[in-house]
């Protein structure tokens, strides 16, 4: 017995409206236009953004461009089947992402492509569509691209596509702002920087491509700081065989945060981007988690671990048509467990090596500060064993000698220890003196220190104890030839 199909096409205008309520932010929208850029071979794109009176976006690439037959298939929703086999270099997936991104931001969406000699124009106009109740794609004439931006600039290119967005109204919730847009396209800036960064530094891709942002140029921003970061552990390729794919793993522990200027801890946003970077074809799809393998803490704060992944494993990784969510399977999940404890280990070595190296360990060197382990915790404590304390001591009576014990008691209980764990916390900056100005202090207590001295060999032993101490230690070179004392010359 046959059974009878009925044909029921989607209402195209409830269709539309709920693909525009997929959660696409600005940033990410811009940025899956930019995909199909790079996807075009584009080396240049230049996004332009006009807020006032019409206001507008266009993306304008010198990609490979489109003919009017695949222009319109790929104004379709749903051009292109997930499952088929792509380029390698491929950044799409679903076929959606073009008119999901754009229809998300704005109720017009114009694409314009130009290949050889030949230049096409496709329009989804939701006001239209809402209208007529109808697919209606429509196909603009040469006196309406005249009106729109790039077109002057296309006609000259032998190749290219214009994206623009008009009728905002995703953008300018509650009315049209300058500065409202000036400050979410400034986020989209910052976000292209980070998602493309491979791309726009070059080095790892094979052609390295240049955006621009009316006019100025994006630098790419490097999350690992490959300049200055150590590479703890080798690379590793975890590879799949049922998959015919590799999967690319690389750890990075970034420099303490003393070895920053205060730019770059603002910057690198150290406590809230640790973590894995998953990358599809060098194109970062998610950053700043450590997918429930491990806390986001504050001594893990360095660790980075790059992970590199082909367009064939996106349903392994459940990539979702915004290309903001992948999440590792299972098998990769047991790898990456192995590698997390080493990566996280090193974050925190650098994070303790100083102190630990400093106070605890650095047995040859007088400290200030004392730090003693008791059975509630740690204690710390001015040090009256330093020389310097010593000397104060013989200079004054008993009674001085009480206050200035008072003193010190009340610096060490007073210490402002949850101020220094919020500043740390947030990657605050601490400055210390300029090494002039703290030089020029410690010099006067080295003269002070050395008026008792009758000999040069009295000198030399107070130089020599003196040295061995905080803060003389961080000057030994400074401190002998000022004071003429040879690093081999008898005592």
């Amino acid at each position: 017995m046959s059974h009878k199909y009925i044909d029921i096409p989607p209402d195209a205008p409830m269709l539309i409206e709920s693909t525009r309520s997929i959660g696409y932010t600005l940033e990410a929208a811009i940025a899956d236009i930019i995909d199909n850029s790079i996807s075009a071979e584009a080396r240049k794109i230049e996004i332009s953004y006009f807020p006032i009176g019409k206001p507008y976006i266009a993306i304008f690439d010198n990609g490979i461009g489109m003919t009017a037959e695949k222009l319109t298939e790929a104004m379709r929703f749903g051009s292109s089947n997930p499952n088929n086999v792509r380029d390698s270099n491929d950044l799409g997936r679903f076929g959606l992402g073009m008119k999901t991104a754009s229809l998300s931001q704005c109720q017009c969406l114009t694409v314009i492509s130009k290949q050889k000699d030949n230049i096409s124009a496709r329009q989804w106009d939701l006001n239209h569509i809402k209208e007529t109740s109808k697919w209606s794609l429509k196909c603009l004439n040469d006196k309406e691209l005249l009106k729109l931006p790039f077109y002057k600039e296309l006609q000259t290119q032998t190749s290219g596509t214009i994206v623009i967005w008009e009728d905002l109204d995703r953008v300018f919730i509650g009315g049209i702002d300058e500065s409202v847009m000036t400050s979410k396209m400034n986020t989209v800036c910052d976000h292209l920087a980070l998602v493309f960064h491979r791309y726009l530094k070059g080095g790892d891709v094979q052609n390295k491509i240049k955006i621009l942002m009316n006019n100025v140029e994006i630098e790419g921003f490097d999350p690992f700081f490959t300049s200055k970061s150590r590479l703890p552990m080798a690379e590793e390729r975890i590879e799949l065989p049922e998959y015919n794919s590799t999967v690319i793993v690389q750890p990075f522990t970034l420099p303490h945060h003393s070895k920053m200027n205060q730019k770059e801890i603002d910057k690198y946003g150290l406590r809230n981007m640790q973590g894995f970077y998953v990358y599809r074809n060098k194109r970062l799809l998610k950053w700043g988690t450590w997918f429930r393998l491990a806390k986001m803490e504050e001594l893990s704060k360095l660790a980075r671990v790059r992970i590199d992944i082909p367009n064939t494993l996106d349903e392994l990784w459940s990539l979702d048509v915004k290309k903001s969510a992948a999440t590792p399977p299972e098998i990769i999940k047991i790898r990456l467990r192995q590698i997390i404890d080493n990566i996280i280990q090193s974050s925190k070595h650098t994070y303790t090596f100083r102190s630990k190296r400093d106070i605890r360990q650095d047995n040859d060197i007088v400290h200030i500060w004392d730090v003693q382990e008791t059975r509630e915790g740690t204690k710390y404590k001015l040090n009256k064993q330093h020389p310097l304390y010593e000397k104060l001591t013989e200079m004054i009576d008993d009674d001085t000698k009480k206050v200035l014990d008072g003193y010190i008691f009340s610096i060490a209980e007073s210490f402002p220890i949850k101020i220094l764990q919020i500043d740390i916390s947030n990657e605050t900056r601490i400055i210390k003196e300029d090494q002039d100005t703290e030089f020029s202090n410690i010099k006067e207590n080295i003269d002070i220190l050395l008026r008792p001295a009758e000999t040069n060999t009295d000198r030399r032993i107070i130089i020599e104890r003196l040295i061995t101490s905080e803060p003389f230690c961080n000057y030994v070179k400074k401190i002998r030839e000022i004071y003429g004392v040879n690093e081999n010359e008898d005592t």
